[in-house]
């Protein structure tokens, strides 16, 4: 009977073990070709803490914790996908059941370090609570923890925890306040704040970054550059710009950039967009979009990506020295923002975030990014703020271009005539307040309107003159008592027009204007500041008006004598209306009121 001559004894890593080490080259000698092919951030997967990127501070303080000894209870890693939250906890894991660990690093070659990088070993268990959610699942993890396990720590390793249901929760959290002494705890989430408080309390909190495109860079270039890997020019910046800080997502894409053999120029597309949008162009901006999508771009990537583009205009417009871009590309990006402008760009990427939001439960998203560009080219047709905004900007724009406007080429334009005055304005017509018409008022180059209809016209029918003017008569009471409710009390000093706020103009002669106050007191305390508001008045009215303080006795204001030029003889014949009490013209003009 043949012998077999069966391999010397000894742990044989598996195959798949010496792709996953960073630092081991595929091409060298003595190595083997796996079974089954493994992606590129399956076969990078850092073994050490020295081997996470980006994480210093988290990898610090885990390898310190493993050397001294004084590992706790339980780890809560939280952080964005692809930073190496799961990664960290298996070489946590594999330096705590390490039988030669150097430094708080695990050393790689011992049968369990073997055996957790195989997946295969009894002392880590890993649980995928987005699955695993319900509570029945919980309490089979908590009755399995107290069992013994062959290495000195029983590690479980519970992803995406914020997924677990409030029973599950609440089933855990008496195992993780007070767990065996054999047993870690390593919670993994993205999403910190749906973790229960009680559960955060009790773990030592670990938060991981994105990574920054240099450090990105530097990792991309040495998978490969230690894969062997053939790739076309600027297929490593690609790789960069679409992972967003991911390192997975990095060698994700590194991996795609190879099996296609060639990089998709995507700058194109979006310069032509963003070209469009510049000229206000809605029709090329539609038509860039149906070429790209007939290419076979996927439209919500597309917004994305133009997005991006936008955003690194807008940081060429703000902060320069955070643009992420190529010497020729930001000049091109710079030029692009400038002449679209900062409210122009805020406005073009609200539209398109807001657009993303929506696609993600639309039937066709190429209609909404359609939508969305036509507004964007067009602000007339978005009654938003930003859209007014961009608009006011754009008009600010052409009159700094054109220069500042001769003052004396702009013909004067006549107001146009206001209409009766109703409610509040009614009102005060009532009580004596009567506000001169418009026509009164016009320029001498306006042309002349017609004179108002006698029924129309209030009890003066000259109007006042415009301030400054040579040979102004001497102003009426009415006049007087428009001209102070509406300009000259608002124009006093504090004091003067909180003590003058309580009196009332009843008289005005061809010298002197009589203005009541409530008592002698308050008479008082006003005349010295006589001079002060016959200076207001004066600058109003363009005419020295003198004015006289008197004690007011209720009695109603004393008309103004009608003038011989001012006389209309078909109302002449007329019998005048004597004004009624001012309690009775109150009631009068507040229908319901009551006197008490």
């Amino acid at each position: 009977m043949p012998q077999v001559a069966w391999p010397s004894p000894g742990p044989r890593p598996h195959p798949a073990v010496r792709l996953t080490q960073v630092d081991q080259d595929p091409a060298a000698p003595g190595a083997e070709a796996p079974d089954a092919y493994l992606t590129l951030y399956r076969r990078f997967r850092p073994q050490r803490f020295d081997e996470v990127v980006g994480q210093d501070h988290v990898t610090r303080a885990l390898r310190n914790s493993v050397r001294q000894g004084r590992t706790s209870h339980a780890y809560l890693f939280s952080g964005p996908r692809g930073t190496g939250k799961t990664s960290t906890a298996r070489i946590l894991a594999k330096a705590l059941n390490c039988r030669g660990p150097e430094d708080g690093e695990p050393c790689g070659a011992c049968p369990s370090c073997l055996a957790v990088a195989a997946g295969s070993s009894l002392d880590v268990h890993e649980l995928d609570a987005a699955s695993n959610n319900g509570v029945e699942a919980m309490r089979d993890l908590v009755a399995r923890a107290a069992l013994g396990s062959p290495g000195r720590w029983k590690v479980y390793i519970v992803d995406e925890v914020h997924m677990l249901s409030a029973a599950a929760s609440n089933a855990l959290l008496k195992t993780l306040e007070e767990p065996p002494s054999h047993v870690v705890f390593v919670l993994a989430t993205t999403d910190p704040q749906k973790v229960l408080p009680t559960i955060r309390s009790r773990a030592s909190h670990f938060e991981f970054r994105l990574l920054g495109r240099p450090v990105l860079a530097e990792l991309v270039e040495r998978v490969r550059r230690q894969a062997g890997l053939e790739l076309p020019e600027g297929a490593v910046e690609v790789a960069v710009h679409r992972a967003n800080g991911s390192a997975r997502d990095a060698l994700s894409a590194l991996d795609q950039l190879a099996a296609l053999g060639s990089v998709e120029d995507e700058v194109p597309v979006l310069d032509e967009l963003v070209e469009a949008i510049c000229q206000r162009d809605a029709g090329a901006a539609l038509a860039r979009v149906a070429e790209a999508l007939a290419a076979g771009r996927d439209a919500t990537r597309l917004a994305s990506d133009l997005v991006e583009h936008l955003r690194e205009g807008f940081l060429s417009t703000m902060a320069p020295e955070l643009v992420s871009l190529g010497e020729g590309q930001r000049e091109r990006v710079a030029q692009q923002a400038a002449r679209l402008g900062p409210a122009a760009l805020v406005r073009a990427m609200e539209a398109l975030g807001s657009c993303l939001v929506d696609m993600r439960d639309c039937l066709d998203p190429r209609v909404l990014l359609e939508v969305a560009l036509v507004r964007i080219c067009r602000p007339e047709a978005d009654d938003s703020a930003a859209g007014l905004l961009e608009r006011l900007e754009r008009l600010e724009a052409r009159l700094d271009a054109l220069g500042s406007p001769d003052a004396g080429s702009l013909a004067p334009q006549a107001p146009a005539p206001r209409p009766a005055p109703a409610g509040p304005a009614g009102a005060r017509a009532a009580l004596g307040a009567l506000r001169r018409r418009p026509e009164a008022t016009l320029s001498p180059s306006a042309p002349a309107s017609p004179p108002p209809a006698p029924e129309e016209s209030g009890p003066s029918s000259q109007g006042p003159l415009p301030s400054g003017r040579p040979g102004r008569r001497p102003p009426s009471r009415e006049e007087l008592t428009t001209a102070w409710g509406d300009k000259v009390l608002a124009s006093l000093r504090p004091r003067a027009r909180a003590l003058f706020g309580a009196g009332r103009f009843v008289g005005a002669g061809e010298h002197t204007a009589e203005f009541a106050l409530p008592d002698e007191v308050h008479r008082s305390r006003c005349q010295p500041l006589v001079p002060e508001v016959e200076d207001a008045l004066g600058a109003h009215f363009g005419c020295p008006v003198r004015l006289s303080l008197v004690v007011d006795d209720g009695s109603p204001a004393r008309p103004d004598p009608p003038e011989e030029d001012d006389l209309d003889p078909d109302s002449a014949a007329e019998p005048v209306r004597e004004l009624a009490p001012v309690h009775e013209r109150l009631l009068e003009v507040f229908p319901g009121a009551e006197e008490v």
